[in-house]
């Protein structure tokens, strides 16, 4: 149970695991005011127990920004899903992204047609 600080590409040899879970997120700020995604996932339905919280992590911006590029590399076919997935600008306000923004984020703004 974590805030996550830097995503990196992991060399541990890895397998897809045999049992699903459910996930919730809530949108949530910390004591300074920093916006936060935290995920949670629940035991699978083989679990003994109630069900009750098993993991979870928090994303800060940053690591946000740095997810969707990896979610991007392995997933290059969502872009059209996400497009149709963003809330109408009426609804957002008027959304400002820093200039210093990765060139696959700026990439990816370019093509959701937020950022010229």
């Amino acid at each position: 149970m974590a805030r996550i600080r830097s995503i990196a590409a992991g060399t541990q040899r890895v397998q897809a695991h045999p049992t699903e879970v459910d996930c919730y997120y809530n949108i949530i700020e910390d004591g300074d005011g920093t916006r936060l995604i935290h995920l949670s996932t629940f035991g699978s339905d083989h679990r003994q127990s109630k069900p009750k919280s098993s993991q979870s992590i928090q994303l800060d911006r940053d690591m946000a920004v740095q997810f969707i590029e990896v979610l991007l590399k392995a997933f290059p076919d969502i872009l059209p899903t996400a497009k149709a997935a963003l809330p109408s600008p009426k609804d957002t306000g008027d959304l400002a992204w820093p200039a210093d923004e990765s060139p696959i984020f700026q990439s990816l703004l370019r093509e959701l047609g937020i950022k010229e």
